[in-house]
């Protein structure tokens, strides 16, 4: 059961970026929009359709992933840093909450904000085309476990950076060029076998992937091994985010 601790701390991380909806809900909500007017729209009038379906159908799960991992994964470094750097991250270290208590309030907070932001894109996405989920149940299973596993990277990143730097560096130079590259505009059929192959290194391919099959019922790879994947890595994630914050790696020095 999760301590009154847990669940005010928990709190207080989702007021964080509640209360400011112009920083954490609008510039996702603008920069789709932008998304599919160019890649949909404009692009997607000469691509004409990938796999049977409409361009800026084909690649709504990819800005989904991009704009749900990018939320989940900035929000827990962000949140970890800066209670680093302004010293109010002892409060929860020396109350009576536990390691796993303090990383599922920040873990589970910032995964919060992914989820918000890949519904706010799914409904921008609604505007240029029509939605229909074809596996509600993965969809939605798939999206939980790949905002928590960023959310849980987020929290690795916020107590390994040294300056705010460093978080820019991670989101926009490591995390986002791994979405482009996992499938967002292309399947992963239309590369010739070297490269398709390479591309299965990449994680986000499993999880572009898994959502395009919840929602369009089209995928390129086994949608339970992907799901299976996805869940090893959360898991492994967690558990070092949980032995980290016990070693006090980031948050003594």
């Amino acid at each position: 059961m999760w301590s009154i601790g847990g669940r005010a701390l928990f709190k207080r991380e989702v007021q964080r970026f509640v209360r400011r909806p112009k920083n954490t809900f609008m510039p996702p909500a603008i920069t789709n929009v932008l998304y599919f007017a160019v890649f949909g729209i404009v692009l997607g009038g000469r691509i004409d359709e990938i796999a049977g379906f409409p361009y800026v159908l084909f690649i709504l799960p990819g800005l989904i992933v991009l704009g749900a991992v990018s939320n989940a994964f900035e929000n827990a470094a962000f949140s970890i840093f800066h209670g680093r750097w302004n010293e109010y991250i002892d409060e929860p270290l020396t109350s009576p909450l536990s390691y796993t208590e303090i990383v599922a309030a920040y873990v589970g907070a910032s995964a919060l904000r992914g989820l918000l932001v890949g519904v706010i894109i799914g409904a921008v996405g609604r505007i240029f085309t029509p939605i229909g989920i074809k596996h509600a149940a993965v969809l939605a299973v798939t999206m939980v476990i790949v905002c928590v596993l960023f959310a849980g990277l987020g929290l690795i990143g916020g107590l390994y950076a040294r300056d705010f730097d460093d978080l820019t560096v991670m989101n926009q130079f490591i995390l986002r060029p791994l979405v482009f590259f996992g499938a967002v505009f292309y399947s992963l059929d239309v590369l010739p076998s070297t490269w398709r192959t390479v591309s299965l290194l990449n994680p986000m391919v499993y999880m572009v992937d898994t959502i395009r099959y919840g929602l369009l019922g089209y995928s390129d790879l086994t949608p339970t091994v992907s799901v299976g994947v996805l869940l090893g890595a959360t898991v492994a994630v967690l558990a070092l985010d949980i032995w980290l914050v016990k070693r006090g790696v980031g948050l003594t020095d």
